[in-house]
């Protein structure tokens, strides 16, 4: 992971944190002053940032907000204090509303990045500067020291490009903490096609199928938002097992961006998941990244000790092949 320390320092008023990549400065520079690169890892998994405006000038203005699964949205601007491409810039961080005016009772903070060369590649050194040790704390307690690290413990994949971080490596799954999984697979095909693939039923019914010797009979999709889905597998022909399901809603829709869902095994009183995918196209292929929500650990293990991971691969490597043809 990119991020080695995080420390808070009640007396000096700072956060500081540390991190070290494996590219060049001015590629790492890139990543943090270019916006459509920002956002693939600016807001922690869950809480992915859109950027409305980035203006990298002394003087100038980026705003953003970064939306929940269940979409909240969460906004936030910077104002350009000092820039020296490509090894520092500094910025004044609010907490805004929806017309962009910095919010009542929400601190402000002096912000900085440094990046230097190292053997490696660089080094980011971010300090936050606060005004009051209440500032501090508060933003500590709103979850700034796990969601600033998981945010840039996401940046090697957008450094690396997505073929290089992804492809031949099939479906991974990574734990975020006790109740937050992370599926990721690289598909060779656009963006738009795979969000066909993830929506349209004529095409789900083709791949979304698991292991061989098993088709899915009942396939019924409303993407909208508030819609409700529902999917039947049976076993083909000398395959061992029962039918069974899920059903569940969509909760937020941003076509061909991103789609949250909930989970539910048909016919049990098991809790629902939040399913939380994310698709991010770069040269003709798509990264799908499905933040998964579990009601506790004791749940996220049993799913996984099930297979699901191999499961979610031959159907993933089925809609490869689907795709193409």
């Amino acid at each position: 992971m990119p991020v080695i320390d995080v420390t808070t320092d009640p007396e000096a008023l700072t956060m500081t944190l540390v991190a070290e990549f494996d590219a060049p400065v001015e590629r790492v520079w890139d990543a943090f002053t270019q916006p459509r690169q920002l956002e693939r890892f600016w807001g922690p998994p869950g809480w992915p940032a859109t950027f409305t405006a980035f203006d990298l000038c002394v003087g100038g203005r980026a705003a953003y907000f970064m939306t929940s699964p269940k979409g909240e949205k969460a906004p936030g601007a910077w104002e350009f204090l000092a820039i020296e491409e490509p090894h520092r810039f500094e910025v004044l961080d609010s907490f805004t509303d929806e017309h962009g005016d910095p919010v009542e009772g929400m601190p402000s903070m002096r912000t900085t990045y440094d990046f230097t060369t190292t053997d490696a590649g660089t080094r980011l050194t971010n300090v936050t500067y606060f005004t009051s040790g209440e500032a501090l704390e508060q933003v500590v307690a709103m979850g700034a020291v796990e969601g600033s690290t998981m945010a840039m413990n996401q940046l090697d994949r957008v450094l690396a490009g997505l073929r290089a971080y992804a492809q031949g490596k099939g479906t991974r799954t990574e734990l975020l903490d006790d109740t937050h999984v992370r599926i990721t697979r690289l598909i060779e095909g656009p963006r738009e096609l795979v969000w066909r693939a993830h929506t349209e039923p004529e095409l789900m019914t083709q791949w979304l199928l698991g292991p061989d010797g098993w088709r899915m009979s009942v396939c019924e999709v409303d993407p909208t938002v508030g819609g409700r889905y529902r999917y039947v597998w049976e076993p083909v022909g000398d395959t061992e097992g029962q039918e069974f399901g899920f059903d569940g809603e969509t909760v937020l829709s941003e076509p061909p961006r991103r789609a949250v869902t909930t989970e539910h095994m048909t016919g049990t009183d098991f809790a629902s998941t939040l399913n939380d995918m994310t698709l991010d196209e770069e040269d003709g292929a798509t990264l799908i990244s499905i933040v998964i929500e579990y009601p506790d650990r004791e749940t996220r293990d049993m799913v996984l000790a099930t297979g699901m991971t191999d499961g979610m691969e031959a159907s993933y490597a089925r809609l490869e092949g689907v795709l193409v043809g």
